[in-house]
């Protein structure tokens, strides 16, 4: 049996992270199997549906690097299945459905709906449909038809018994019929199917092997063998995924931190990382490795392998990830990668000036959205310090003047700022009695605006001497006023 298995989001808002753990499994499955990974959008909703969600679908594939496999244009570009064009698809199946006796047409109004469900609230009795149209005489059916109302087909669901089916994860389940939806809606009176039988229709259609989805989706399936059952169909293998959690216990949400792709991209997380991690959300290949190029996952992702318990999403590990995969790259890449952000933060880095800056972050950046902040100084010059920054702990006021006074004047006399400068340097904070960094603290926010920041002396040498001295000699200025005030 070739292997096919598909991804079906709805373009109702942007792409979740649990979402793209899914897609992500399915496409490593296939690709493990050599078979096939097929796109198919759900958009079926067309009152939540929206071009900007289907445009994020496509952004998300293509920035995190997999794609799919197939899709209904033959021969030309690979576009995914759209359900909406496949209406009559749908209708077809329904109608086949209510000629085996397997489904109905159902003509309560929504104002009768409206009312049901205000007294099954009130009396705290069951809830869901009654059934009021499934036992319509012959007469009373065609009476409504000839009249023009409007109507939708529901399934049948069986009023005894129990459906039982195999979960490849979670072992053997059996769910009394007693307990499931009664009689849901396969199509709607605008003529759309709903999720249940587009769902179902387009899995046959297509022959998907496998259904690989979040556990949320797990109350649905027994619905959804009773549909294949009354097509006459095989249900494909499924696989219900582990939920993605957050520490707390709580379904992963935007209360616990960024939750969309376009999120993470916007933050400075790296595809490849994302992915990386994203694939070790549920699923581990042994209790030590971690790190996986994705044609590494390709060849050794596999079921047996998925953890059932939820997950937990933790974004203090993906920072870890993702700066691992910052020191992976090479300078010449990083750059390439880092120039659109400081670009998009108003900052021109020329070729000379960003291939000096990047050795000096790239041991200490985790996401590019932290670059411009961290090397904002070479662009520009920061706020004058204020007189209490510049004075060391334990430190009196004039000693902490003599020692800008005495680093300016050696850094105007260095040829440049390699070893020579650093063992000058703590020669200097030796014969001042000071610790080499209380000695170089003033000086570090005097040219960089802050105490935490890239290697000073590359800095130094990145931004020019000359440059970085003119701002000392400003904190020198602040210094100098305070110490004659006192």
């Amino acid at each position: 049996m070739s292997v096919r298995v598909r991804y079906a989001p709805s373009p109702t808002g942007f792409q979740h992270i649990g979402g793209v753990r899914t897609a992500l499994y399915n496409y490593l499955f296939a690709r493990s199997q050599g078979g096939r990974f097929i796109l198919r959008i759900e958009d079926t909703d067309r009152e939540r549906y929206t071009e900007e969600a289907v445009k994020d679908i496509y952004d998300t594939f293509e920035w995190l690097g997999f794609h799919w496999d197939e899709g209904p244009d033959v021969g030309g570009p690979c576009q995914p299945y759209f359900q909406s064009q496949r209406l009559p698809q749908y209708a077809e199946r329904a109608a086949e459905l209510v000629e085996k006796g397997r489904a109905y047409r159902c003509y309560c109004t929504s104002e009768r709906l409206a009312k049901l469900r205000e007294e099954q609230a009130s009396s705290k009795s069951g809830q869901g449909y009654d059934r009021h149209c499934r036992a319509l005489r012959d007469a009373e059916r065609g009476r409504l038809e000839a009249s023009g109302v409007s109507s939708v087909i529901r399934l049948k669901v069986p009023l005894e018994g129990a459906t039982s089916f195999t979960d490849t994860l979670l072992g053997d389940i059996t769910v009394e019929n007693a307990d499931i939806n009664p009689d849901p809606v396969l199509i709607k009176s605008d003529g759309f199917p709903t999720y249940h039988m587009a769902n179902v229709v387009d899995d046959h259609l297509m022959g998907i092997t496998h259904i690989m989805r979040a556990q949320e989706w797990l109350p649905s399936a027994p619905l959804h063998v009773i549909l294949y059952r009354a097509f006459g169909w095989e249900p494909p293998k499924l696989c219900h995924l582990p939920m993605v959690m957050g520490k707390d216990g709580q379904k992963l949400s935007k209360r616990h931190g960024a939750t969309s792709v376009r999120d993470f991209r916007r933050l400075g997380y790296l595809p490849d990382a994302l992915v990386n991690y994203i694939a070790l959300v549920g699923w581990s290949y042994d209790d030590s490795r971690e790190f996986f190029s994705l044609g590494e996952l390709e060849k050794l992702f596999s079921l047996e392998k998925i953890n059932k318990s939820p997950a937990v999403f933790d974004y203090q590990k993906l920072d870890w990830f993702n700066g691992s995969y910052m020191r992976k790259q090479t300078p010449e890449h990083l750059a390439d990668l880092i120039e659109p952000v400081l670009a998009e933060a108003g900052f021109t880095a020329e070729a000379e000036l960003l291939r000096k800056i990047v050795p000096l972050i790239q041991e200490r950046v985790k996401l590019l959205s932290e670059v411009p902040e961290m090397v904002r100084f070479f662009f520009e010059d920061p706020a004058p310090p204020a007189f209490e920054a510049l004075i060391p702990k334990k430190t009196e006021p004039a000693k902490a003047l003599e020692a800008l006074h005495r680093v300016d004047d050696l850094l105007g006399r260095l040829p440049d700022m390699g070893e020579e400068a650093e063992a000058k340097l703590r020669a200097l904070a030796e014969e001042l009695d000071m610790k080499l960094g209380d000695l170089l603290m003033p000086v570090r926010i005097a040219v960089t605006g802050s105490k935490v920041s890239p290697p000073l002396l590359g800095s130094i040498a990145a931004m020019g001497v000359e440059r970085a001295r003119a701002r000392i000699a400003r904190a020198i200025q602040i210094l100098a006023k305070s110490v004659g005030r006192s």
